[in-house]
């Protein structure tokens, strides 16, 4: 077995025992969980290294062969995304050093996300159903620990909101699970390729399949199921948010997208309800967002709208498209994170959330009003920033494909994510502080605050002027989704 597959796991989940073992001393918590998200980004990207170059690694742990053993796949989608992880987990990590908060909580926090990003690496590489059911098991209780962290009747609602529906998506998922097994004997990705793709699943297994769509739009926020999201994400600590807006529901994204890949390459009927479904969740998220007043329901929100146009690539089906849904992760992750951490420090400076209770920040501190603009105008799609290309290539894929509807919605959307972040702007920004005595001093918060804004806005300026081999490794990356060489074949001669 290749050692380095396994790296994406054990490495949080090492930091996470190392840091256990010395919790008593905070500042050693803290540089143990720094080096290990590091070290996770430093691993993440040799991945990426490696699957450019068309290697595609694969190992059956144990040394059992499928259906028995656990299956690992690092490809050039599952490697993109470890290494997008280990970018926004340590920019959270980063985000957090010396931060006004009590010790306890400050190590809590370090602990929990070591966990939930050992969740999260372990659901990208994972080739077996039962498998990823267990991962998005470790990701549920750390992400619920860490909305709940601190305490207080409004996080605590908003906790048990997000509790209560990723708990039934993951009941779903198990009952979901159970029945493909009991239909097939095996829950092995590869083996149920291999029935679906032959047409040879049973009914059982067919409707255990869809069960498991059904849970992973849960996870993903797609409409009608998005509701949890937007009551949850404004409630916990801004770190917090910062690191649930990038990650959370793009292991939902990527569950879907792997699933279906897997199982139907071809245009169908699940690909005409995910198109009709992915229309749907542009639209109702960003108008959902425009009647918000508070900076993190705006921005949750737009984490539903978008989470479209990444289903919207996953249902045309077509490789251009497919290349699109994959540019769109790398670029949304990093963008939505920034907003969230900027959202932080706008807050902090101005004393409040509410769009009504801002302002001034613009004379107060123009640095900030630049590295909100450039994440802003990203999400909007406005050159040459990474979300044009993003949304370009979708839009044009749509309109490759005659499907002139979701080109529209694409559009539209687009314009309303352009004035919520322009009512954003003109609130936060522009307009005289409503009490100027109560901003805050720019140069008085930590410094580890403005470093992770400042690398993550260009971050997103590389990706959008380096948008053509971003795009090459997409269009690769779609290729091997369609073919799926590793899970068709070299998990059935034991991995490498």
């Amino acid at each position: 077995m290749n050692v380095l597959i396994v790296l994406p796991i054990l490495i949080p989940l090492s930091t996470l025992l190392l840091a256990l073992l010395v919790r008593r001393r905070h500042a050693w918590v803290t540089a143990i969980s720094m080096t290990g998200a590091a070290l996770l980004l430093i691993v993440g990207l040799y991945l990426v290294a490696l699957a450019a170059e068309g290697r595609v690694l694969s190992a059956q742990m144990g040394g059992w062969a499928a259906p028995y053993g656990i299956s690992l796949v690092i490809d050039r989608l599952s490697a993109v995304m470890v290494a997008i992880t280990g970018v926004i987990g340590l920019a959270t990590l980063v985000y957090c050093f010396r931060q006004p908060m009590p010790a306890d909580f400050l190590r809590d926090t370090h602990l929990f996300i070591q966990g939930l990003l050992t969740g999260i690496c372990g659901a990208f590489i994972t080739a077996d159903v039962f498998n990823l059911y267990v991962w998005f098991e470790v990701l549920l209780i750390g992400s619920f620990a860490l909305i709940a962290l601190g305490g207080g009747e409004r996080r605590l609602s908003g906790a048990m909101t997000y509790l209560v529906l990723n708990m039934l998506a993951t009941l779903l998922f198990l009952l979901a699970a159970g029945l493909v097994y009991g239909a097939t004997g095996t829950l092995n990705m590869g083996e149920l390729a291999l029935l679906f793709r032959a047409d040879q699943a049973s009914s059982g297994a067919w409707l255990g399949v869809v069960l498991m769509l059904v849970s992973f739009s849960i996870k993903a926020a797609l409409f009608p199921l998005f509701g949890w999201l937007p009551a949850s994400y404004h409630v916990a600590w801004t770190p917090v948010s910062a690191l649930f807006a990038g990650l959370l529901t793009k292991v939902g994204v990527y569950a879907l997208i792997r699933l279906v890949t897997l199982l139907w390459p071809e245009p169908g009927v699940v690909h005409s309800v995910l198109l009709w479904v992915a229309c749907a969740t542009m639209i109702i998220g960003v108008l959902g967002a425009a009647a918000q007043t508070e900076v993190r329901r705006i921005l949750s929100f737009h984490i539903v709208s978008q989470v479209g146009y990444m289903v919207l690539g996953l249902a045309l089906a077509t490789p251009l498209a497919l290349a699109g849904a994959v540019f769109y992760l790398i670029h949304h992750i990093v963008v939505k994170a920034n907003l969230f951490f900027v959202g932080g420090i706008a807050a902090r400076l101005t004393g409040s959330e509410r769009l009504a209770a801002m302002g001034g920040l613009y004379a107060r501190a123009p640095l900030l009003a630049i590295l909100f603009a450039i994440p802003a105008l990203s999400l909007a799609g406005i050159p040459p920033l990474s979300g044009f290309w993003a949304k370009f290539v979708l839009v044009k894929a749509s309109l490759d494909a005659g499907i002139w509807m979701a080109a529209f919605f694409a559009l539209f959307t687009g314009i309303f994510t352009l004035l919520s972040m322009s009512k954003i702007w003109n609130e936060t920004f522009l307009k005289a502080h409503p009490e100027p005595q109560q901003l805050g001093v720019v140069g008085g918060g930590p410094r580890g605050a403005w470093f992770t804004v400042v690398v993550l806005a260009l971050i997103t300026v590389m990706i959008g002027l380096g948008a053509g081999p971003v795009m090459n490794y997409a269009m690769a990356a779609s290729a091997q989704l369609i073919e799926a060489p590793a899970y068709l074949q070299l998990l059935h001669r034991g991995g490498e």
